[in-house]
């Protein structure tokens, strides 16, 4: 027995074998199989719906009471900074408190899912996942102008409530499964979001690492599981063995960034790739001569980072005609190419004697060829697909074995079932073999990790604390009945996003206070959710509520491409530059857009207050304000502080706020004659820095 392990310990590279994983690692919560959790019985008398005997059959546990229900005001202004990152109007406000039917709150979830400002606001969470950014970052931080479509193409998603297994889908693989739609195709942008260094002349090493983070990436949205330290060796902790890293990278060893692509049905791609293939039979020989005449000059007098400092493999890979290029030769061919330019249009000029007379010649007799050649199809840019039907090879460094694509061996040992696309895609289905795996029902991490994610947005912290981490590293779930449950029903439902939202904000477990003396003394951390968080807004959620509550919002604008930084639209539309944040942004912990961004840290710094009490633009946005309040209850001092404190809190001004206010108006009004609006401008300023605006409860 011992000497027939020896050999298939060989023959599988030394790595760690399916049959060699521990029961305990067997055993692993996040490797069981989703199971429909029976409801409990508990919570009678205060549960809403079926997530409420979850949580009641934990806090009876831990012998605590659930807070008593969040006073209306408090639930709205929650609810609406939840799922749309905005605060409510006081309209929206004055509508639902005035509504006594028995569902006006849940007919008030209704109307923030369907407002187009749900998918704005979510979409930010998605983007910090998959590290989305403009510009490509390292010193040059050069800008991407067409990355924005991947952003557009989130915020649809989530507002039509595009099926999750589908939206991971097309995002892994929508130039194989759906090569007709352009979404589709924007969507593998997803693949694009790796930082790159224009310059660096190995580029053979760079493309090693851009493989390694769209693998990690990968693994942490979609599986929560981290992958990357079996990059090297078999992980110490979790039982994923360096073979299985390879395995999943083979899935993306083909890829190849597109500055263009075609956008096309299949019959549409056979069609033009049959016309094709015919133009190019026809033409080979004089287009081989003409690459033989050209190339020469045009590699002499190259643009940009110049051609001769690349090593001699290199400039070999550089110098072959595209279609006689491996796969691999193409992807580092085509990478290098982005650090030179050539000046085709100048030929005429720097060609000469008798070899410009043949160059002349063979594009006469190339043109004429002209009617052969097929239409270009419609084009979409920045995206990825294969570089070809046949894939370069995996090797693990070192050993140099060959690896097959494959998934994590702990729930699927054997190799992965690859079918072929349809030859006109030029691709090798690698991707939707992963997909397909990922969105499976029977993954016992896909959905887990998505409804997880939620129930953090929704509750501070994940049933799973560590969202990005299902491994051995992170902390087992709190309530593994409950994230089954969901998780079950998630799929259930259709892999719908909304459903699963309303599910969660409409529990009483939602509704909660956040006050509630047992619980924090008996849970500080509140693992048992017997209170609601009290969290400070996001970075986004203070930008745009401050324009929000000045009335400079501009939510009408359409949403294609990048807005410049004087613009007050959503901070959702924003140029993300790596290396030059917005300020206000950045001060309040908007990640760095480089790495994979699960839970964004919270801090509390004197950067924070001495932005809002000092810069400019803050104080632009008070004196809008004041101007608003003035506008609508000119003369009117008392009115005027009433809405300022609906707009900033979403609650009315208790009457001892409502006498100080005044006397400070009054106090400020008379040091500064004639102005009253300076003093206006400055009560609003005082407003927009207290905790109150700053922090949901």
């Amino acid at each position: 027995m011992i000497q027939r392990l020896a050999i298939l310990w060989v023959l599988l590279g030394g790595s760690v074998l399916a049959a060699e994983f521990t029961r305990a690692d067997r055993d692993w919560w996040a490797f069981q199989p989703v199971r429909q959790s029976a409801v409990p019985d508990a919570g009678g008398g205060w549960a809403i719906n079926k997530i409420d005997h979850f949580i009641a059959r934990r806090l009876a546990a831990q012998e605590l009471s659930p807070a008593t229900t969040a006073d209306r005001r408090t639930l709205i202004r929650r609810v609406c900074l939840d799922l749309t990152g905005l605060p409510p109007a006081p309209e929206q406000i004055a509508a639902f408190l005035d509504d006594d039917s028995p569902d006006a709150y849940e007919k008030l979830v209704d109307r923030l899912l369907d407002s187009p400002r749900y998918g704005e606001s979510q979409a930010t969470f998605w983007l910090d996942l998959v590290r989305y950014a403009d510009s490509d970052g390292y010193k040059s931080d050069h800008y991407r102008p067409e990355a924005w479509r991947y952003r557009d193409y989130v915020i649809r998603s989530f507002n039509t409530d595009k099926p999750y297994d589908r939206f991971v889908r097309e995002q892994l693989a929508g130039d194989e499964i759906d090569p007709g739609n352009r979404d589709a195709l924007i969507a593998t942008m997803f693949l694009r979001h790796w930082i790159y260094e224009y310059n660096q002349r190995d580029v053979e090493t760079q493309w090693n690492e851009i493989l390694a983070d769209v693998t990690n990436v990968t693994g942490d949205v979609f599986l929560g599981m981290g992958l990357q330290c079996a990059r090297c060796h078999d992980h110490k902790f979790d039982p994923i063995p360096q073979r299985d890293y390879y395995r999943m990278r083979a899935f993306f060893t083909p890829l190849l960034p597109r500055d263009s692509m075609p956008v096309g049905t299949v019959s549409q791609r056979f069609e033009f790739f049959e016309q094709h293939k015919a133009w190019a039979a026809a033409t080979d020989d004089i287009r081989r001569q003409l690459h033989a005449i050209e190339l020469p000059t045009l590699l002499k007098n190259t643009t940009g980072e110049g051609f001769n400092k690349f090593i001699d493999r290199i400039k070999t890979m550089v110098r072959k005609r595209p279609e006689d290029r491996t796969g691999y030769e193409r992807q580092i061919a085509e990478l290098s190419e982005r650090q030179f330019g050539v000046e085709p249009e100048k030929l005429s000029e720097r060609l000469k004697g008798g070899t410009k007379e043949e160059w002349e010649r063979l594009r006469a007799e190339l043109k004429s060829f002209e009617a052969q050649k097929p239409k270009p199809l419609p084009q979409v840019k920045f995206v990825i697909s294969d570089a070809g039907p046949v894939a370069p090879a995996t090797r693990i460094p070192k050993k140099g074995d060959n690896v097959e694509p494959g998934f994590l061996s702990i729930l699927n040992p054997g190799s992965a079932r690859i079918t072929l696309p349809p030859a006109a895609l030029r691709s090798t289905g690698r991707r939707t073999a992963l997909a397909k795996w990922i969105t499976s029902p029977d993954n016992p991490l896909t959905s887990r990790v998505m409804v997880n994610r939620l129930w953090q947005q929704h509750f501070g912290r994940g049933l799973a604390a560590n969202a990005s981490d299902f491994g051995k590293l992170g902390e087992p779930p709190t309530h593994p009945g409950l994230l089954d449950w969901l998780a079950a029903r998630f799929v259930a439902d259709g892999w719908s996003l909304k459903k699963m939202h309303r599910r969660m904000v409409t529990s009483a477990t939602y509704r909660q206070a956040s006050a509630n003396a047992q619980s924090e003394q008996a849970d500080p951390a509140n693992t048992g959710f017997a209170r609601a968080p009290i969290r400070r807004l996001s970075a986004e959620q203070v930008r745009d509520g401050l324009l929000a509550v000045s009335g400079e919002l501009d939510l009408e604008s359409g949403g294609e491409g990048v807005v410049a930084d004087e613009s007050n639209r959503r901070s959702i539309y924003r140029k993300v530059m790596r290396n030059s944040p917005d300020e206000v942004m950045h001060t309040f912990d908007s990640p760095d857009h480089i790495s994979h961004m699960p839970q964004r840290n919270v801090t509390t710094t004197a950067t924070q207050s001495l932005l809002l009490l000092n810069s400019e633009w803050t104080r632009n946005r008070a004196s809008a304000l004041a101007k608003r309040l003035a506008k609508r209850h000119p003369g009117n001092a008392g009115a005027q502080v009433a809405v300022a404190h609906e707009l900033a809190f979403g609650q009315a001004p208790l009457p001892s706020q409502l006498n100080d206010a005044l006397a400070f108006l009054d106090a400020c009004g008379a040091a500064n004659k004639p102005s009253g609006l300076a003093a206006l401008a400055e009560y609003c300023h005082v407003l927009m820095n207290a905790n109150a605006f700053l922090y949901v409860d």
